[in-house]
C-alpha cells in the first residue's frame, strides 16, 4: 500500500538535517574475536584535508569515496575496516580487524594500514588504544590478565552490561604508543558490543580532552598569585594616597585589569570545555552499568579518585580567575570615582578662579572705558578748539575759540558716553 501523502507546509531549512543529527556516528557491530585501533588527533586543519587523507587510503580498494560534507565515514577494504568521525575539536579513526592472530595486542588492527599514510595525517595524537574483544564465558584471573596483557601494570575493571562482559585497562601508554582495552564478551549482542567499546573509547578520548586545561590551570595559577598580590598592593596605596597619586594607581589598576581579563578570556574556552567534556566521562561511565570485580578499582572509582581532582583544580582556577576580575573591576570603580571627584573639585576651583579674573578684568575695562571717555572727549575738544581758532577772527570777537571749546566739553561727554553705552549694549544684545 503505497502511503498517503500530505501537501504540509515548507519543511524548514535544517529540519531533515536536525533529524537525522540523532541517527548520525551509530555505533558498529562487532562480533568476537576482534580487534581494533583507535586513533584520535587535535589541530588535523580543516575536513578537506581529513577528506583527503581518507581518499589517499582509499585509492586503489574499490570503495565509495566520502562526501564532501561527510562528518563521519565508514569503509570495508577487505582485510579491514576503517571508520573516521569528525567533531568539533578532534577527529577520530577507528580500525577494525576480524580474527585474533596469536593472542590480544599482538597483531594489532592498525598493523593492516600502511605506515606512509599514517604518517601524512595532519594532527597531533591525543589518544590511541588498542582494543581486542574476546568471546569467552569465563575469563582468567585479574591477576594474570595483568601479568599477560597489560606487562604487569595495575589495572582497571568491572562487569558490565549486566554481566554480558568485562572491560580491562591500566589507562597507561604501552611503548608503541596506544593505550590498551580487552574486552571480554559473556553474551553480548555485536550491536551491544559495538556500544561498549564505544563508551569505553569514548571515556578515554573526552577524559584527555578535559584535562587539556590543566596545563592551563597550572600555568596561570602563579600569575593569578602574582596578580592578587597587585590588587592588594594598589588598594592597600589607596587608603593613604593623596590626590597627585591617585591616576597613576588608577593606571596601575587598569594595566592589570587589562592583563586579568586577557589571561582569563584566553583560557576561559579551555575551561569551559573541560567541564563539558567531564559530564560526557560521567555519563558513559553511568551507561557502563559497572559491577564491581574483587580486587580491582571500577572505571568509576578510578576516575573519581584521579581525575575529578584534576577537573576540580581546573573548574577552582577559573572560579579565581573569575573573582579576580570581578574584584579588580569593583576596585577600578571606586578609584575611577575617587579621581573624578578630586576633578570635579579641581574643575571647580578653576571656575571660581575664572570668575575671579572675569570680574577683575570687567572692573578693568570699565575704568578703561572711563579713561577712554576721557581721552576721547580731550581729543573732540581738541579739534573744536582748532577748528574755532581757524574760523573765529583772531582779535576783536566776543567769542574765542576758548570759549567754544568750554562749551564742547559737556557735549563731547555727552555724546561719547552715549555712544559706548548703546556699543556696549548691542555687544551684549
Amino acid at each position: 500500500m503505497n502511503p498517503q501523502v500530505f501537501f504540509l507546509p515548507e519543511d524548514h531549512p535544517d529540519r531533515r538535517a536536525l533529524n537525522d543529527e540523532v541517527h548520525a556516528r551509530p555505533p558498529d557491530s562487532l562480533e568476537a574475536p576482534m580487534r581494533m585501533s583507535y586513533l584520535v588527533l587535535v589541530g588535523t586543519g580543516s575536513r578537506s584535508d581529513d577528506l583527503h587523507a581518507l581518499s589517499q587510503l582509499l585509492e586503489g580498494t574499490g570503495a565509495p569515496k566520502p562526501a564532501p560534507d561527510a562528518n563521519h565515514f565508514v569503509a570495508d577494504l577487505g582485510s579491514h575496516r576503517v571508520k573516521w568521525e569528525r567533531h568539533t575539536e578532534f577527529c577520530r579513526y577507528t580500525f577494525f580487524a576480524q580474527g585474533i592472530e596469536k593472542k590480544p595486542f599482538s597483531e594489532p588492527a592498525i598493523s593492516l594500514v600502511p605506515q606512509n599514510w599514517l604518517k601524512s595525517l595532519h594532527g597531533r595524537t591525543i589518544a590511541a588504544i588498542h582494543a581486542t574483544v574476546i568471546r569467552s564465558p569465563k575469563p582468567p584471573e585479574p591477576s594474570k590478565i595483568a601479568e599477560s596483557y597489560f606487562n604487569g601494570n595495575t589495572i582497571i575493571g568491572s562487569t558490565i552490561s549486566g554481566h554480558a562482559g568485562r572491560a580491562y585497562t591500566d589507562f597507561r601508554i604501552h611503548a608503541d604508543g596506544f593505550g590498551r582495552l580487552l574486552v571480554w564478551d559473556h553474551h553480548m549482542t555485536p550491536r551491544q558490543a559495538g556500544r561498549l567499546v564505544q563508551r569505553l573509547f569514548e571515556i578515554d578520548t573526552y577524559r584527555m580532552m578535559a584535562l587539556l586545561a590543566l596545563p592551563m590551570a597550572r600555568k596561570l595559577t602563579p600569575f593569578l598569585g602574582t596578580a592578587e598580590n597587585e590588587l592588594i598592593s594598589v588598594m592597600s596605596a589607596m587608603k593613604t594616597a593623596g590626590e597627585a597619586e591617585e591616576p597613576g594607581l588608577l593606571d596601575r589598576l587598569t594595566r592589570l585589569e587589562a592583563d586579568v581579563e586577557r589571561q582569563y578570556t584566553d583560557n576561559q574556552y579551555r575551561f569551559t570545555a573541560a567541564n563539558a567534556y567531564y559530564d560526557i566521562v560521567q555519563q558513559r561511565i553511568e551507561e557502563l552499568r559497572e559491577e564491581r570485580i574483587e580486587g580491582l578499582q571500577t572505571f568509576r572509582e578510578f576516575n573519581d579518585r584521579r581525575f575529578s581532582p584534576a577537573i576540580a583544580t581546573c573548574r577552582a582556577v577559573s572560579a579565581r580567575a573569575q573573582a579576580l576580575s570581578e574584584r579588580i573591576s569593583r576596585a577600578s570603580l571606586l578609584l575611577a570615582t575617587r579621581v573624578s571627584v578630586s576633578r570635579e573639585k579641581q574643575n571647580q576651583s578653576l571656575l571660581q578662579s575664572m570668575d575671579r579674573r572675569a570680574n577683575l578684568q570687567l572692573r578693568l575695562q570699565q575704568t578703561v572705558e572711563g579713561l577712554s571717555v576721557a581721552a576721547i572727549t580731550y581729543y573732540i575738544v581738541g579739534l573744536v578748539y582748532y577748528a574755532a581758532k581757524g574760523i573765529l577772527p583772531k582779535e576783536g570777537g566776543s567769542v574765542t575759540p576758548e570759549f567754544v571749546a568750554a562749551l564742547a566739553i559737556p557735549v563731547a561727554l555727552l555724546a561719547v558716553g552715549i555712544g559706548l553705552h548703546r556699543f556696549r549694549k548691542s555687544l551684549h544684545d
